[in-house]
């Protein structure tokens, strides 16, 4: 569903799994937390990089439904509503 997502309404959503146990124990929770958690804060540092903004006409107003291409990506987005 995620590849869905971002190729039809530009939701970009990620599906994170730090070990094998899918459904671990409510005990295990504050030690997966422990061991994890400098890379999941650095990993949710870098939504920071990147293009990002918002499309607008001449007179300030935005523009809704405006493709944008970036050279070399093969994926253009369009604005929200």
């Amino acid at each position: 569903i995620n590849d869905f997502s971002y190729l039809h309404t530009n939701c970009f959503e990620l599906s994170i799994y730090v070990g094998c146990d899918k459904y671990p124990h409510e005990s295990e929770l504050p030690e997966e937390w422990e061991n994890n958690r400098e890379s999941l804060i650095v990993f949710m540092e870098q939504v920071h990089r990147g293009i990002k903004g918002i499309v607008k006409d001449t007179h300030g107003k935005g523009i809704p439904n405006a493709v944008i291409s970036v050279e070399g990506v093969n994926h253009d987005i369009r604005t929200g509503k």
